[in-house]
């Protein structure tokens, strides 16, 4: 049978499989099924949407397609769509808790509580917890605020759910203005729970400046968060100092409640391993509550785990420009270009939000890591110095910036500047593991305080002994050092620890030349050699320098390059 008719055949199969005529209407149906399937599993929502819309039109009735339009139309944050292809299904009576949650939101987003308690007593739910706290911000929503009150206590009564009752029954409360109430759950959940997440220490804080309580909301984020705090904790933090009373926005109506539920659940789930049902969770909020700036932000992160790197751009594009956090969501977007191959783009991103957010060290020493990681190295060393001068005054923090500007120094042949900033990196983090090991290797290459560098190097491997680049570095100082037998053992442990690395390859075959093991040092030639990317070249596996050296051995390339000799060593291997 020919490939055209096999492929001819199969669309027929397919196209009776999904109760179509055997046509070629029908192959080309089956070609949209197929399409739909693969790009359900590669995780493409928009392609898997709009072939299963095509496919869901011939067979209107089949729940399997309807479901995964559903989950598809959900993921891609489109409700408008998914809604009606959940009511489909459902009025065909077929049970889907995906479809539940579709029709959840539609209910919550025209604010008919009336229909989102109805779905939960019809045993249409999303699940225990959601449905537990739905149904209580429901109750809220019709106005009836103690039946609201009974439901989180309700909730609080399942084992392990406690913490998200009590939390959301003080939002409850904070939303219709009873602060103090709200303030008595906070604090006698303190040592614990969702109060205890950024978003609950900013809410809380806006609870206690309700209170006229600023001080004590000024200790609650500095006692919270220590010396890490974004631009959206100094913020509030800086208008509470001035006396301002904050209004309360994190939960402004019954809707908003329903947006923190599903939000509360995504951050939950975030640290499973089924991030596309995370995402769904994440698309509700944000459908619930547009200006969920925080739902947003996850939805984005998520699609970029998912490596939907256009729906990721897309969505950290939604932050509005005038929050605090916009500068995260930029630097997301700027991430998630770079992830699909749109450098430009992304150091256009970057280059912007320099000179809107310049005094953010961590935008500029992104765009300093963007820069050297194209070799742009001058720019890098401006963007870093850059970074470090938004510091009034000495911090640990300031390690990397001064270690990533030594990099670049050194990689523009400045190393009088490159080793002072590595010192001062030391002078900081006095035992950073990767600041000791390329200062001591850099050191060891140029020949200079030998001693002290190997003695930085041991310290780099005691801290990390399983990082084979650092443990390789130790092998390397000790062969640069003519310390051969004692470069081997440390070199065959780099070599288990990153056995398909070309350079430390490379490197375990000249120490098994200089002791003489000379067939096994070909044989590692050979490895590097077969393990280097040859569109991502380095100086230290270098393919004709090696090819060298298995066609003349190590002596005589050391000699070519004008290099001092190795010792004289025995051969062992009979070669």
């Amino acid at each position: 049978m020919s490939s055209k008719a096999h492929h001819r055949l199969r669309g027929v199969v397919l196209a009776v499989a999904l109760g179509l005529p055997a046509s070629g209407q029908a192959n080309s149906l089956a070609g949209d099924y197929l399409a739909a399937r693969q790009a359900t599993y590669s995780g493409d929502y928009k392609a898997a949407a709009e072939y299963y819309g095509k496919v869901i039109m011939f067979d209107p009735s089949n729940g399997e397609l309807l479901e995964r339009a559903v989950l598809s139309n959900i993921s891609l944050g489109e409700f408008e769509r998914a809604v009606p292809l959940a009511d489909r299904m459902t009025e065909q009576g077929m049970a889907s808790q995906i479809a539940y949650m579709a029709q959840m939101a539609g209910h919550a987003k025209a604010e008919n509580y009336t229909d989102v308690l109805k779905q939960i007593s019809d045993s249409k739910g999303v699940g225990p917890l959601v449905d537990g706290l739905a149904k209580a911000w429901a109750e809220l929503g019709r106005g009836d605020m103690s039946a609201a009150l009974v439901q989180f206590d309700e909730v609080a009564k399942s084992d392990g759910l406690a913490a998200f009752a009590a939390y959301h029954k003080a939002l409850a409360l904070a939303s219709v203005g009873d602060f103090e109430g709200a303030e008595a759950i906070f604090a006698a959940n303190a040592a614990g729970g969702m109060q205890l997440t950024r978003r609950g220490v900013m809410a809380r804080a806006e609870i206690l400046s309700q209170l006229e309580q600023n001080p004590d909301a000024v200790t609650l984020i500095e006692e919270s968060f220590s010396a890490d705090i974004d631009p959206g904790l100094s913020e509030m933090r800086a208008r509470l100092v001035a006396g301002e009373t904050l209004t309360f926005t994190h939960v402004r109506s019954a809707r908003d409640g329903l947006a923190e539920v599903f939000y509360t659940l995504a951050g939950a789930l975030s640290n499973e391993q089924n991030d596309d049902f995370t995402l769904m969770y994440a698309r509700v909020a944000e459908y619930l509550r547009p200006d969920h700036v925080d739902a947003l932000l996850l939805s984005a992160e998520l699609l970029e785990k998912l490596e939907q790197y256009d729906l990721a751009v897309q969505t950290f594009k939604k932050v509005p420009r005038d929050v605090p956090t916009y500068y995260a969501a930029e630097l997301g977007r700027a991430g998630a270009l770079r992830l699909s191959g749109k450098v430009d783009a992304a150091v256009e991103v970057l280059e912007q939000l320099a000179e809107t957010h310049g005094n953010l060290p961590v935008v500029q020493s992104t765009l300093g890591d963007v820069m050297r990681q194209l070799e742009r190295f001058d720019d890098a060393v401006t963007a870093y110095s850059a970074a470090i001068d938004t510091f009034d005054t000495p911090d640990q923090a300031q390690w990397f910036l001064y270690y990533a500007r030594g990099i670049a120094h050194e990689r523009l042949d400045r190393w009088e500047l490159s080793e002072a900033d590595f010192r001062k990196a030391l002078e900081l983090n006095p035992e950073q593991p990767q600041v000791l090991n390329y200062l001591g290797y850099s050191l060891v290459e140029k020949q200079e305080k030998l001693d002290e560098a190997l003695t930085m190097i041991e310290r780099a491997v005691a801290a990390q002994p399983d990082q084979g680049y650092i443990v390789d570095s130790l092998g390397w100082a000790l062969y640069r050092l003519g310390r051969y037998d004692e470069a081997v053992g440390h070199m065959e442990h780099a070599a288990e620890l990153m056995a398909v690395d070309p350079v430390v390859n490379d490197h375990l075959g000249d120490v098994y030349w200089a002791v003489g093991r000379k067939l096994e040092a070909r044989f590692q030639w050979r490895r590097a050699l077969s393990f280097v990317d040859l569109e991502q070249m380095t100086e230290e596996a270098d393919p004709k320098r090696i090819r060298r050296k298995l066609e003349v051995g190590l002596d005589l390339v050391l000699s070519e390059e004008g290099a001092p000799p190795l010792k004289v060593a025995t051969e062992t291997d009979g070669n």
